[in-house]
């Protein structure tokens, strides 16, 4: 499971003195917990590590984010800790499709549904979600779907 992986790469970590790579595991943990405080009163997935993916991929998306507004701001150092923070991160999310296939998978699901224009884009990203989950970013996906329908 993803939350063992986290758990003993903190450990790891600690271990080592790697300051960087455990306050970001530790944030990762935390965000984690919270996701899981959460789920007790709404819908939890199923899969464990579905919710832990989400977690990380949520993580992923915030700190890109970031990044880019340090830049704006002319904050190149902020930056590159919200970089590594990321690169941190993603060691533990599943592998990412290349935008060769991503874009084949995508065609799949669009011819299967039918879908001809964006008004179709809510049922595609459904059945997106669904069959790719954790292996694209849903930011990612819905601008390969919007081009595709486009």
């Amino acid at each position: 499971m993803i939350r063992d992986d986290i758990k003993t790469a903190l450990v790891t970590a600690m271990k080592g003195g790697d300051k960087e790579t455990t306050a970001t595991l530790r944030l990762v943990q935390a965000a984690i917990k919270n996701r899981d405080i959460e789920a007790r009163t709404g819908s939890a997935p199923k899969d464990d590590n579905q919710l832990v993916t989400e977690v990380l991929q949520k993580m992923v998306k915030q700190r890109r984010e970031s990044a880019d507004i340090y830049r704006k701001n002319g904050r190149e150092d902020r930056a590159l800790v919200e970089e590594a923070e990321i690169a941190v991160i993603e060691r533990f999310l599943p592998q990412q499709l290349s935008d060769a296939e991503a874009q084949a998978r995508i065609r799949e699901i669009i011819t299967e549904t039918g879908a001809t224009s964006m008004k179709d884009m809510g049922r595609v990203m459904a059945l997106v979600k669904e069959r790719l989950g954790a292996s694209i970013e849903p930011a990612r996906a819905s601008g390969l779907v919007k081009a595709a329908l486009s």
